[in-house]
């Protein structure tokens, strides 16, 4: 069975959240844990999220997942702004235990022209500062597409996070498709390549989840623009090759692509369609 989901809006709780996902033929979503671009969240409702977890079980739901706000850095030279993004991310992970055994992804950061070694120490501090051994929440960091002074471009500088992190077996790694395509690695033409690269730098065992999007622009850009399924640079062909892939097939794959919710089914449909 194809594990599938897209990015579904909080606002109306997450029982509505897990309904919506059964109307497209989803078997798991994503959504942020706030607004996107950073504020306070909404107060826990455990009624609410008791629903979910029914629903989640009766339907045989996957991992969902979790986002934080674009608008965390980790890696800033600035205090206040490392200590918004702690100060965030250690609320949402308090709060994820209220749903047991997810995950949380984040994006790594930027180092803002401290350099590379710099961003990834500050970014590990953070994580070092909120991970606890009792936690049931899977951090992921995402691959980026390397604009501007992005952390996370290639797998040498997510491997440097995750070895600098002291309880590095809570963390795992998000693929982002357009991310990786855009930041110049084939997954068109060489997807065995990049997965036994992947493989022999961090170790396939910590590749939890896939952001499954299609790319607006040429490999290599480093532009992070997304396309829907099918109709950017990385086309449904290599689509089919990346859900059915041996090391893949079993994993999550959330949508991000530009879409309503009628797109989504549209895509979750077409995908299904060409999983083998």
């Amino acid at each position: 069975m194809l594990n599938i989901g897209c990015h579904l809006s909080s606002s109306k709780g997450f029982y509505n959240m897990g309904k919506e996902a059964l109307k497209i033929n989803a078997n798991t979503f994503q959504f942020f844990t706030r607004n996107p671009r950073g504020s306070k969240a909404k107060n826990i409702d455990e009624n609410d999220i008791n629903k979910l977890l029914k629903l989640m079980n009766e339907n045989n739901f996957t991992k969902i997942l979790a986002h934080a706000p674009y608008t965390l850095n980790c890696a800033s030279a600035d205090n206040k702004i490392r200590e918004f993004a702690f100060m965030t991310m250690e609320d949402d992970l308090k709060r994820m235990e209220y749903i047991p055994g997810n995950m949380y992804n984040f994006h790594p950061g930027s180092h803002v022209g401290q350099g590379k070694e710099k961003g990834i120490e500050l970014i590990s501090d953070v994580l070092n500062n909120i991970l606890k051994e009792e936690q049931t929440t899977t951090i992921l960091l995402e691959t980026m597409s390397g604009k501007g002074t992005e952390i996370g471009k290639n797998f040498k500088e997510l491997k440097a996070i995750i070895d600098n992190v002291n309880l590095s077996h809570k963390i795992g790694i998000c693929f982002d498709t357009c991310h990786m395509y855009d930041a110049g690695y084939d997954i068109v033409n060489n997807l065995d390549n990049a997965l036994e690269e992947f493989n022999s730098i961090i170790g396939i065992d910590k590749l939890k989840a896939i952001h499954i999007n299609d790319s607006k622009n040429p490999f290599g850009s480093h532009k992070d623009r997304h396309e829907k399924i099918g109709m950017g640079y990385i086309g449904l062909e290599a689509f089919k090759r990346i859900i059915n892939h041996p090391l893949l097939r079993k994993l999550p794959f959330y949508l991000e692509t530009p879409n309503e919710l009628s797109g989504y089914a549209y895509e979750i449909e077409l995908l299904k369609r060409n999983y083998n």
